[in-house]
Formats: structure tokens, sequence, C-alpha cells
């Protein structure tokens, strides 16, 4: 059986791109504004936020250059590897993203009760 070609017109392609990239722009400016915000207002978690923060820059980086490959993909087979590859890489990335949370807590925490026993 002979996958079909997925006939995108290129105007189409370029139009999902741009788009793409105002999203990512945008959320640029919000990961920058949040970032910002954070480092004016000290606090216990505020070393935990910041690393949730930059995992979740990371993630919307992976779904942004996720979905501008798959703008370019040409048939279903490309389409189908391009997400599973994208969610492969995901659920590593959270397995890895959950272990050094948990880390940072659990130091944090080991920090917050020193001397009081």
């Amino acid at each position: 059986m002979i996958e079909p070609k997925l006939e995108v017109p290129a105007e189409l392609r370029d139009l999902a791109e741009k788009t793409i990239d105002q999203a990512e722009q945008a959320f640029g400016l919000f990961f920058d504004a949040a970032s910002k915000s954070m480092t004016s207002m000290p606090g216990a978690g505020t070393e935990i936020s910041k690393q949730a923060l930059s995992f979740t820059e990371q993630n919307m980086k992976a779904a942004f250059e996720h979905a501008r490959k798959l703008v370019h993909a040409t048939d279903l087979q490309e389409a189908m590897r391009i997400q599973s590859e994208f969610l492969r890489s995901q659920f590593t990335n959270a397995g890895e993203h959950m272990r050094q949370i948990s880390g940072s807590v659990m130091s944090a925490t080991k920090d917050a009760t020193k001397g009081k026993f």
C-alpha cells in the first residue's frame, strides 16, 4: 500500500511557520517576564520555581521545534515518525525533570529542617 503524499500548499506551510514563530516569540516574552518576577521576589521556593520555569521553557521550545518539523512532513509515515520521536524525547525529559525537581525539593527540605530536631 502506497502512502499518499501530504499535498499542503507552500503558502499554508509558510503561514503555519510564521504562526509558530509568533507564538514562540510571545512565549519568550512571557518566560522573560516570569523569570524577572521570580528574581524580584526571593523566597524558599524561588530556586525550585526557577527550575520548573526553565523546564517548562525547554518543553515549549521542543514543542515549537516539533511543530516546525510537522509543517514540513511530506507524508503520513514521516509525520508519525516525527510524532513518535517527539513523544519519546518528551517522556525521557519529563522523567529527568521530575528527578531533578525531586532532588531539589529533598535538598530544600533537608536545609529547612537543619537544627530543628
